[in-house]
């Protein structure tokens, strides 16, 4: 097992490389010059000549991809045109906003997609299924910023004064603060330490810093702020692993081992969850893991909508304004987040089938 993880990881390198590559590429290929774009159509040849030096974008281009290069391995991201800040900075400040919403959206995948796709997969062709399925192929079609504005407008304008109002953007309502639980804590941690990183990281996180810190007030508006936004952008993943559900499941309840089941007198519930349900496990890790990955790089529409200050917000904010090391930077952390979620996947399918070995 862990001579596995070692060579995936190995083999994660040339992946990471290439992805440095290509972003490092076609973020100058996009048509506009950076120093325009920051500061408008009229600065002049003389200004766009000192910014462009004073950020190194006047020296060749494999020059500015090898110093780039050398910096990731040295944990530097560089510094945002934009916002005059470092990317690593900016990074701790937008992701846990995405990470969240993200694992918020993940969970009402799962929890109301697998159920569906096991009732669809029993009750085979029966209207139950029909239903089902057709909810399933509204939810991929369904546009993800129509579905946050009418989510919006229903539970913040036509249910207002009623126990469904649910606030219709950010992320706490004015006048609450949070504390970071380590402070709580009293923990000691040294700003620029891992360890301050790490604590940082997850106090940015209102739902589980409020936890952390036993603050249940800010838990309760953190959670209700959230459930619009996260609803919203789990519909094409709940689908699809309500599609998927349903499709392995049928192909379990088909195979002989099934059928021998249920004529030792099993009941209907141990042959549907621990026998059927068990084995079709494995095709839900990868749609699973694969929709956290996408969750965390496709989230700019329902962040804008929702007025989150996330990974999406930022990365368009970043295109637009030809912001390179926002682009590279953000896209590089998601793309190790696509190659570590990945990994655990592929290791998670010796637990789930002790048939399989990992070599």
């Amino acid at each position: 097992m862990v001579t596995y993880i070692l060579r995936r990881l190995v083999l994660s390198i040339p992946v990471l490389f290439g992805i440095l590559f290509a972003t490092f590429a076609l973020a100058r290929l996009i048509p506009g010059d950076p120093c325009r774009a920051m500061l408008g159509e009229k600065a002049t040849k003389v200004v766009c000549d000192e910014f462009n030096h004073r950020h190194g974008l006047d020296r060749p281009i494999p020059i500015q991809f090898g110093v780039y290069i050398n910096e990731i391995a040295h944990g530097d991201f560089g510094n945002s045109f934009r916002y005059s800040k470092p990317i690593t900075e900016l990074l701790i400040e937008r992701l846990p906003i995405t990470f969240e919403l993200s694992l918020a959206a993940l969970l009402f995948s799962v929890l109301v997609g697998i159920p569906l796709g096991v009732i669809a997969a029993v009750r085979h062709n029966s209207w139950v299924d029909v239903v089902t399925m057709l909810w399933a192929n509204v939810g991929v079609s369904m546009p993800v910023f129509w579905l946050g504005l009418m989510l919006a407008y229903i539970f913040s304008l036509t249910l207002k004064g009623t126990i469904f109002q649910l606030p219709p953007s950010g992320r706490l309502s004015a006048g609450l603060i949070t504390v970071p639980f380590y402070e709580i804590w009293g923990m000691q941690v040294t700003e620029g330490t891992f360890s301050y990183t790490l604590a940082d990281f997850i106090s940015r996180m209102n739902v589980f810093n409020s936890i952390l810190s036993a603050n249940w007030e800010v838990l309760k508006d953190a959670v209700t702020h959230l459930i619009l936004p996260a609803f919203a952008l789990s519909t094409i993943p709940m689908a699809l692993i309500a599609r998927m559900t349903r499709s392995a499941m049928l192909e379990v309840l088909g195979q002989d081992y099934i059928r021998t089941a249920r004529a030792k007198g099993l009941s209907r519930r141990s042959v549907v969850l621990k026998h059927a349900f068990r084995n079709a496990l494995l095709p839900l890790a990868t749609v699973i893991g694969l929709s956290l990955g996408g969750l965390l790089g496709g989230a700019v529409l329902t962040e804008t909508v929702f007025n989150l200050s996330g990974v999406g917000r930022i990365l368009y904010d970043g295109i637009t304004a030809r912001d390179y090391g926002i682009v590279q930077g953000f896209t590089v952390v998601i793309a190790i987040f696509f190659v570590v979620l990945n990994l655990i996947v592929d290791v998670s399918y010796a637990y789930l089938d002790p048939r399989i070995r990992l070599d």
